[in-house]
């Protein structure tokens, strides 16, 4: 019997079973007389904003809810909704591993519980998420976990001794969640389609709505590049980074203000979410990007000691150090990246040659391209499309992007192979890499000479 490993942060809650993985955004909208929850509902966010409320889980209490959102009693009624949508999404796990944020107070772990006793799943065990985060870090001096929750951000410290990394303190910083940046970032961009086209996307619901919905694939691209373009309703804008970089610095001033007086050996580890800011690389003397799947492989790696099935639950606060053993699973061929994206991955071999002959599927051919290639296309069932630098979508969630790095692969944790091995974050592509998602078909990066 498989156990679920579920990440309770309102950005995006994830719920990994077998070789699913759902996400779903702490939204909730009330669509008729029903609930729905994730992507759908923050996609009806501007255009429905009396009929969404994204609280429930950053005030999880039994208190009446204000405003009234349809049958919902409290936000408690709200969350184990949304625990009930993930249970189903996720092909109905029997037990889930919890991870939580330590903004959570003693009373909203309680009723947490309390209300998953009611789901259709156990609850066996509860781990503070920014120290399951810390374990895959070896570090003996001050270790800080910045984490963006939808209303407010959390800087969590952490310390090391003997192996073992320990809860220190969390500070919330309120003002400075995903919404209030976002609102900020938006008023920005949308300032510079007043100034270069005279169009203001902020003016009716449905095009703002579709500004708040191009923002993640705007400041993705930004990681890369100086400038980008943002389309909305046929008007086009070109933003650079350096103008949004005052968005954040808020969260940035606030968290170094919980930091403290710096340290020579202060180490600041932030959640993927964060890394798209403007300006956070600079705002941190040492900062390290945690991958996508490291909360996933943290609770894997510890699942043998988190389990609790003979007793009550208790919140743990405290666990060994796992950095060798991640790095030891790599080197055995596991899908195991290292839990931050500082240091991209170099291969010391080659990329395969592709044939590519019409009618046929791509063969391999012996190692004699080099690194230095660069593709332009990628062809999937014999059709080649441009690749875009903002990002070409693949399948099952995934895309390829560009980056300083060169074009790499970001998508819903495991399951990508390159060249029929796991994909590790922070590879570069080349020409002639196959990739495959799950049991899906094979592409190949290809370069188009004119």
């Amino acid at each position: 019997m498989s156990i679920a490993l579920l990440d309770l942060n309102d950005c995006n809650l994830q719920l990994w079973h077998g070789d699913a993985r759902v996400q779903s955004p702490g939204y909730a909208l009330l669509h008729g007389a029903e609930y729905r929850f994730g992507a759908a509902a923050r996609a009806a966010a501007r255009l429905m904003p009396r009929e969404i409320n994204t609280r429930f889980w950053w005030q999880l209490s039994t208190e009446v809810l204000q405003p009234a959102l349809g049958p919902a009693r409290h936000t408690g009624d709200l969350v184990h909704a949304h625990l009930l949508q993930l249970y189903r999404e996720a092909n109905q796990p029997d037990e889930v591993l919890l991870a939580v944020s330590g903004s959570m107070q003693r009373e909203q772990l309680a009723l947490l519980l309390g209300i998953v006793q009611q789901c259709p799943f156990d609850a066996v065990g509860l781990v503070n998420r920014s120290v399951a985060l810390a374990s895959l870090y070896g570090h003996n001096e001050r270790l800080f976990h910045l984490e963006i929750q939808l209303h407010q951000a959390l800087v969590t410290e952490l310390s090391t001794h003997d192996g073992t990394v320990e809860l220190q303190r969390s500070t919330p910083l309120p003002g400075c969640g995903l919404l209030q940046v976002q609102e900020r970032l938006v008023e920005m961009i949308a300032a510079e389609f007043v100034r270069q086209t005279r169009f203001d996307p902020r003016r009716k619901a449905a095009t703002e709505q579709q500004l708040y919905d191009a923002l993640p694939a705007a400041l993705r691209a930004l990681q890369g590049k100086v400038e980008t373009n943002i389309d909305i309703n046929g008007y086009q804008a070109r933003i650079s980074g350096h103008q949004l970089q005052g968005a954040g610095q808020r969260l940035f001033d606030s968290a170094r203000s919980a930091i403290g007086v710096a340290h020579a050996g202060d180490r600041v580890i932030a959640d993927p979410l964060a890394a798209l800011l403007p300006g956070l690389s600079s705002a941190f003397a040492t900062l390290d990007v945690l991958a996508a799947d490291a909360i996933q492989r943290a609770l894997h790696l510890h699942k043998d000691q988190l389990i609790q099935r003979e007793q009550a639950l208790h919140f743990v606060t405290a666990l060994p150090c796992l950095k060798e053993k991640a790095r030891g699973t790599a080197a055995q061929g596991a899908a195991s990246p290292e839990p931050y994206t500082t240091a991209p991955h170099q291969t010391d071999l080659p990329a395969p040659q592709v044939a590519v002959t019409a009618g046929t599927r791509a063969t391999t051919a012996p190692p004699v391209m080099s690194l230095a290639s660069r593709p332009t296309h990628l062809l999937y069932r014999h059709m080649a499309r441009p690749l875009a630098e903002n990002g070409t979508a693949l399948w099952n969630g995934w895309e390829l992007y560009h980056d300083r790095a060169g074009w790499q692969l970001r998508g819903p944790g495991a399951g990508a192979m390159v060249n029929g091995a796991p994909y590790r974050v922070g590879e570069a592509l080349a020409t002639g890499d196959m990739i495959a998602i799950g049991a899906g078909d094979v592409a190949v990066l290809i370069e188009v000479v004119a």
